[in-house]
């Protein structure tokens, strides 16, 4: 008894203790919020508070447009025309003044919502400390009890969340023990990722459309498609695989010089065979909803320099036999493509980004036969069976040259397989959305590498379909360099490591881009798919 009056007595003199540091800590340590002026208020000395002195209406370079009261919050006059130094990017916090791409205007100050703890995701979304710094009473009673859970918590390995093997232990068999699956913090509904930030804020796209070319990331960097042609204009959505009309996406896609194709309006496009793209093209679909259905799709084969742009290809069938027109000065004989909805063969420098694919007889997209230099983002995957073939086959060596970068893509749902089965080559798997394939994520044979970073893995319920991976072998594959960093395991769902030594892409500093940790990947890949831009507006 008397060690349990001494134990409590203890405890009331710590607590009373607490309360006291408690009352001198709130006085003394204010939050920085509470003196948090606008950059508009510190530049004119005005109130923060509704009763302030009315001021008269300033007109911008003596125009009789108004920006606002002289010296209230509100739009500032910059070069003509009136702009919110507090969150325009292109005149941040004074006018002139340019974020970079990757930062957000908040409070008239350039913050990079992918690092900055005070603005995670978007302006003022600040992080939530592990210790708050009200220093309250139950904050400091709960210390030594926090601080004891985390004694405890320290002893699991920050790798059980990231599966990062390491040279003297490779796995023969997995724990699911090892493979914790990772909480996952509140995140914004959206968060421009790398690509999109670098175009989608502007509201001149539509008269600007090449500066896409300049915004793409990783493998594919440097395909500019018809960055340096004309403007081409679809407007009649019919199709002759032979004479093409001008004024159709064929006849549009076989020119030999460069071109930039766009869409005069809405329209639904049902090739008769397969659609042969020639180098330096870009198909655009930004401004009107663009659709090839229903019938052969696109073939990129032996060409360079092809961007893929805001369209959806779906329900893609088999192209027959016979004549088709590569260029205007070829007619050819076909022997039939297989069904693909794009299907990369022997081409360099090629960029699939927020398209809609779905439902092709074969595959979604296939890279095979030393097709290199790819770069597939953005898009939204539905409703397929083998969704992506990278590589030919097991005794096709020439596909070793291939690099495939795969980002803020969104598989989305009824997706079986293949997202995406890699042979021989390189793929960089990163910041991707899974929710709930039915066989396998990502898988492979004939020793690829492949690099799994900050994806978002969401598991099916079936206690039968949790691996992520799947080894096309049964002996053999512990060498093969197959990697997860940053991942995200959600309902089961692991991921199987093998190999050792080096790992990364190795990108040129122009190819290189930021990884966001997987919990941000439902914010990143948000937008995938199609946009709907409208002109003179960001998109």
């Amino acid at each position: 008894m008397n060690t349990l009056t001494k134990i409590l007595t203890t405890f009331i003199i710590f607590l009373s203790l607490a309360m006291a540091l408690s009352s001198t800590a709130d006085q003394e340590n204010i939050p920085d919020i509470k003196h948090d002026h606008s950059l508009s208020d510190l530049r004119t000395g005005t109130s923060r508070f509704l009763a302030q002195k009315h001021r008269g209406l300033m007109k911008c370079n003596k125009n009789p447009r108004r920006c606002r009261a002289k010296g209230s919050s509100g739009p500032d006059c910059c070069n003509k025309k009136c702009v919110n130094v507090m969150t325009d990017e292109h005149n941040c916090g004074l006018c002139g003044k340019k974020c970079n791409h990757m930062e957000i205007c908040c409070k008239g100050s350039c913050v990079n919502p992918m690092v900055n703890k005070r603005h995670c995701g978007g302006c003022n979304y600040v992080c939530k400390r592990v210790f708050p710094n009200s220093h309250s009473t139950r904050s400091m009673a709960s210390l030594f009890f926090i601080l004891t859970l985390l004694s405890f918590h320290a002893s699991i390995s920050h790798a059980n969340y990231y599966n990062t093997p390491t040279p003297n232990k490779i796995l023969n068999t997995v724990s699911h023990a090892n493979y914790y699956n990772a909480p996952t913090p509140t995140t914004p509904k959206k968060i421009l990722n790398t690509i999109d930030a670098c175009w989608r804020r502007s509201s001149n796209w539509a008269s600007n459309r090449r500066a896409l070319a300049d915004c793409t990331i990783g493998f594919g960097k440097g395909a500019i498609g018809g960055k340096n042609g004309a403007i081409y204009v679809v407007t009649n959505p019919s199709d002759d695989p032979i004479n093409p009309k001008p004024g159709t996406l064929r006849y549009g896609v076989i020119q030999t010089k460069p071109l930039w194709i766009i869409f005069a309006k809405d329209m639904v496009i049902n090739l008769k065979n397969e659609l042969i793209m020639n180098s330096f093209k870009t198909i655009d679909g930004r401004g009107a909803k663009v659709e090839i259905a229903n019938g052969p799709c696109i073939t990129i084969q032996d060409v360079s320099h092809v961007i893929i742009h805001g369209i959806s290809i779906h329900d893609c069938k088999p192209g027959k036999q016979g004549l088709v027109r590569s260029t205007m000065a070829h007619l050819g004989h076909r022997g039939g493509s297989d069904g693909d909805a794009i299907d990369i063969f022997r081409s360099t420098y090629v960029w699939i980004d927020h398209c809609f694919l779905a439902r092709a007889t074969d595959g979604l997209i296939d890279v095979i036969h030393a097709s290199t230099f790819i770069t597939i983002s953005n898009n939204f995957f539905s409703q397929h069976d083998k969704v992506m073939l990278f590589g030919h086959n097991d005794k096709n060596i020439e596909d070793k040259i291939m690099k495939v970068t795969v980002v803020f893509n969104h598989f989305g749902p009824g997706l079986v397989q293949r997202m995406p089965r890699v042979r021989l080559g390189y793929a960089h798997v990163a910041n991707n959305k899974y929710d709930e394939w039915k066989m396998y994520a990502v898988g492979g044979s004939a020793n690829p590498t492949i690099l799994s970073e900050g994806n978002y893995y969401m598991a099916a319920k079936s206690a039968t379909t949790k691996e992520v991976t799947k080894r096309e072998v049964n002996k053999g594959w512990k060498n093969w360099k197959w990697r997860s960093s940053r991942d995200v395991f959600l309902d089961g769902a692991y991921f199987i490591p093998s190999g050792w030594g080096s790992c990364s892409p190795g990108y040129t500093r122009a190819q290189a881009f930021p990884v966001a940790n997987g919990y941000l990947v439902p914010s990143l890949t948000a937008d995938a798919g199609p946009l709907r831009c409208t002109k003179y507006r960001p998109c």
